[in-house]
């Protein structure tokens, strides 16, 4: 069974996107033998959505350009933003109802 997803962000700055996810989000990670800047990071339990570009619903036509969307989950959202917060990051933090939008 498989238990988990490999998941591939393609940045225009790897190294910051590194240090967001490292320094603010705080995930653990293993380093390359080869390169330790090239970070693989562990994000717990995880989930993956797959959502096509054209769809017709309920008589309805839904178009939608190729694009990518995280979401972050976590336990407590009010200890998750104020941790994101105290890093620096208060501009880059977005809490709805249930879940926190954090962007590099």
């Amino acid at each position: 069974m498989i238990t988990s997803i490999h998941t591939l962000i393609y940045s225009d700055d790897a190294k910051a996107t590194r240090a967001f996810l490292r320094d603010v989000l705080g995930w653990k990670y293993v380093a390359e033998d080869w390169d330790n800047d090239w970070l693989i990071f562990k994000s717990g339990p995880s989930e993956m959505g797959v959502h096509p570009t054209h769809s017709l619903w309920e008589g309805k036509t839904y178009d939608r350009p190729r694009q990518y969307s995280i979401a972050l989950m976590c336990d407590d959202i009010e200890a998750t933003v104020d941790e994101l917060r105290a890093k620096g990051r208060s501009s880059a933090v977005q809490s709805r109802n249930t879940s926190t939008v954090a962007r590099s």
